[in-house]
């Protein structure tokens, strides 16, 4: 993977006539405002995080406001964007920077890595964009367009292949215009180097793109070995209803699946839903109204979820300290949920 001449001049002529420039987080860049954009845009479409990041920005437009939010009131936000940890890594980095770092970002790639959920690739983008700081990123559009720059003939997640990508991304990254080159090459990997049906013809860089010669870009980069099947979990998540139409929410413990979030009783696929009740909450089932099952997939597993409505009489049962809380549906719906959650007391009346 030899480099070549006139990489980075060829990408910033193409940013400056064809580069996205009017996305919210482009604009009054500090590290801050760009630091919420990236982990935002982890894994996230850019048309998917924009109301998101106009929510978050109004209710937490400074590190001191996020720091001093609620847990609870930072999850609200996220919720529906998923990988939640991302979320709570962003409130712990908050609270760090307003306790160690008096507010300020550190000046340094390996610094701000020390930031909880933060890795060189975030920490560089960070900078670069919001201070012209020459730091190289690799996320998955630049390993997209130097895969196939390159016709990488290996898997880019192999530690080998990624030590030769990070070399030749620091190559390229310019000495002047850091931030206009960051943002440049994600723009060429998010709207011409694409997945599928990349546009070729209309790329900067296509004349020496390796890939491009072989006819077929779509190729690289190489795809990770197969792993065996995902294996499937099996669960039911119980919608109970009181008189007064509350529905019951369950705090889930704050690591693992959905930590921290809001979420509806569960419980193993065969056992009895009215024994359980009667016996967990002390109260009598009055109806069970089965709704819809459905499959919701993580990244290591797919979840089938059989959701059910549970009418149940008054009680003055005791909750367990603060796990348990009666919600009215708009107060349910305004909680930190996990996106299957939401789906389920939305389609209950």
């Amino acid at each position: 993977m030899q480099p070549v001449k006139n990489f980075a001049p060829r990408v910033l002529a193409w940013f400056d006539e064809h580069g996205r420039k009017s996305l919210p987080w482009q604009e009054n860049k500090t590290p801050y405002r760009v630091w919420i954009s990236e982990i935002m845009l982890q894994q996230t479409q850019v048309t998917t995080v924009i109301p998101y990041y106009h929510k978050f920005m109004t209710s937490f437009p400074t590190v001191e406001a996020l720091a001093a939010a609620e847990q609870d009131d930072v999850l609200a936000h996220w919720s529906g964007l998923g990988y939640y940890a991302r979320a709570r890594n962003m409130h712990k980095a908050a609270k760090m920077l307003v306790d160690e770092f008096d507010s300020e970002f550190p000046q340094t790639v390996d610094g701000v890595c020390e930031l909880p959920g933060i890795g060189r690739s975030t920490a560089a983008a960070i900078l670069s964009i919001s201070r012209g700081v020459q730091a190289a990123i690799l996320d998955g559009n630049v390993k997209r367009v130097l895969a196939r720059f390159h016709a990488v003939p290996t898997w880019p997640g192999d530690k080998k292949t990624e030590t030769a990508m990070w070399d030749l991304a620091e190559h390229y990254m310019p000495s002047e215009r850091c931030g206009d080159y960051t943002q440049a090459m994600m723009d060429l990997g998010a709207t011409l180097c694409t997945r599928s049906k990349p546009q070729c013809l209309l790329c900067p860089l296509e004349s020496d793109c390796q890939a491009r010669l072989t006819l077929d870009p779509t190729q690289f980069p190489i795809r990770k070995p197969k792993k065996a099947a995902k294996p499937e979990k099996q669960i039911q998540l119980l919608v109970l209803v009181n008189q007064q139409g509350q529905r019951l929410l369950e705090k889930r413990p704050s690591t693992g699946i959905w930590g921290g979030l809001w979420s509806l009783p569960e419980l193993a696929s065969e056992e009895s839903i009215v024994l359980h009740i009667e016996q967990r909450f002390a109260t009598q089932v009055k109806t069970v109204m089965p709704l819809s099952p459905f499959r919701h997939t993580f990244s290591h597993y797919h979840l089938d979820i059989s959701p059910s409505c549970i009418q149940i009489a008054d009680t003055q049962w005791v909750t367990e300290g603060d796990k348990y809380q009666w919600f009215s549906q708009e107060e349910a719906l305004s909680q930190g949920l996990p996106a299957p959650v939401r789906r389920i007391l939305e389609h209950i009346n």
